[in-house]
């Protein structure tokens, strides 16, 4: 994403799934977002996360760089969706059964349930839609399709709304704030109490 950046935002989520926390430095504007992010986690073994995450325009993931570490050793992903063909690779090969996704979910991260939700306006007005995910596992960094719905269910009093999300026979009513940010997820992560400093930016280059 170049140009300007409307907005700037910094989250950080207690992730109760991984038992550890995750801060997200987020930006946006003109239908595209921008993130770098931090995590780390307990369970089910220690491991640290960064990644970050480019969108095009109505928040159609670009490209997803993840990177992790834990008894294991280090991994990495890079996860590139073309525009033109809407064809998925990971470290340079191609991934099948992803025809037609527009969106990453990262596992264990509350940000990349912004992408659709904002996409379609879905924590400001009644919807519902069916979407198919390429899901990254975290720490295996394995890369699946994953078919999730989410469903407006009503507004908030921080002006945002709850939305139900659905994948199999899992369901989490999620509440989303006004930007399209996670609050609480439950069963995932809940927003930090003191997380929240947004506000507006003139052009920034595309490098950190």
């Amino acid at each position: 994403m170049t140009g300007t950046i409307g907005t700037t935002a910094v989250r950080t989520w207690t992730v109760t799934a991984g038992s550890g926390c995750e801060t997200a430095w987020v930006e946006w504007g003109d239908g595209a977002l921008r993130a770098h992010g931090r995590a780390f986690g307990v369970g089910p073994g220690p491991y640290w996360v960064t990644y970050e995450l480019e969108t095009g325009e109505q928040y159609v993931t670009r490209r997803l760089r993840v990177c992790v570490e834990d008894a294991d050793g280090v991994r990495e992903l890079e996860l590139l969706r073309d525009a033109d063909s809407g064809q998925w690779s990971g470290n340079g090969r191609v991934l099948a059964g992803l025809d037609g996704a527009l969106d990453c979910d990262l596992g264990l991260c509350p940000l990349t349930n912004t992408m659709p939700v904002r996409r379609h306006a879905l924590h400001r007005a009644p919807g519902e839609r069916t979407f198919l995910m390429a899901w990254v596992a975290v720490p295996e960094l394995t890369v699946t399709p994953s078919r999730q719905t989410y469903t407006h269910l009503g507004p908030t009093e921080n002006g945002g709304a709850r939305v139900r999300y659905a994948s199999g026979t899992f369901r989490a009513d999620v509440e989303f704030d006004a930007e399209g940010l996670v609050v609480d997820y439950p069963r995932l992560a809940h927003r930090h109490p003191a997380s929240g400093v947004s506000g507006s930016a003139g052009p920034r280059s595309p490098g950190r």
